[in-house]
């Protein structure tokens, strides 16, 4: 089964150590182009912070990474963030920190420890999300059919989008791509043969907090 994950919609979230706050935001994004663009928003709204750390994910199989310390000293801000990310194996994904300076000097290990700390709480205002990579089918069956049909896709935990009645039943499912044929056999012995499968479309969904996710 092809899959990623990665956050559902924005999250921000903040500490603060030794009077410096550290205000951290995460952002789906789908490329480089996309997390510049978060950047100069957070850029403009804390005009008069001392640094916007950052780092994003993009991409699978490699992904893209980059990252930036923004004026803190090498490896205590940038790469804290991206290692937040690597550890939740997230892609399509953006942090930045903002650090408002407090007037006490955290050392290295107080810096990474901070920005962190921050990517954390960004993540913990968010949603993460499995994205899955299947079809849209559409199973076609005659009446007597329908309840075994609908006893299959249920034990599968698989989600239907539409049914359609008219002299048969035509049922749209979401599957994933590794699930296909297996359904189909399923699908063939259950109903001795007469249901029909036609595949659809691929297409990527997720469930989220708000419902299905589907693209």
């Amino acid at each position: 089964m092809d899959f990623y994950r990665t956050i559902y919609k924005e999250g921000t979230g903040e500490i603060v150590e030794k009077k410096s706050r550290f205000i951290a935001e995460a952002y789906p994004v789908t490329g480089e182009e996309e997390a510049f663009a978060h950047l100069e928003e957070v850029k403009k709204r804390y005009w008069d912070a001392r640094h916007h750390c950052w780092a994003y994910v993009t991409g699978r199989n490699p992904g893209k990474e980059r990252m930036s310390d923004d004026g803190e000293p090498a490896g205590t801000a940038g790469k804290p963030i991206l290692e937040v990310i690597r550890g939740r194996e997230l892609t399509d994904i953006f942090i930045v920190v903002t650090r408002y300076f407090g007037g006490t000097l955290l050392g290295t290990g107080g810096l990474v420890r901070a920005y962190t700390s921050a990517a954390v709480e960004a993540l913990a205002h968010t949603e993460i999300i499995t994205r899955i990579h299947g079809f849209k089918l559409k199973v076609t069956t005659d009446y007597t059919g329908l309840g075994k049909i609908q006893y299959i896709l249920g034990q599968r935990g698989l989600a239907v989008l539409d049914t359609l009645y008219t002299d048969r039943v035509e049922i749209t499912v979401l599957v994933p791509d590794g699930e296909k044929e297996a359904l189909g056999k399923a699908l063939m012995e259950g109903t001795n043969g007469q249901a029909r499968m036609e595949e659809l479309e691929s297409c990527w969904f997720a469930e989220t907090a708000d419902g299905l996710l589907l693209d």
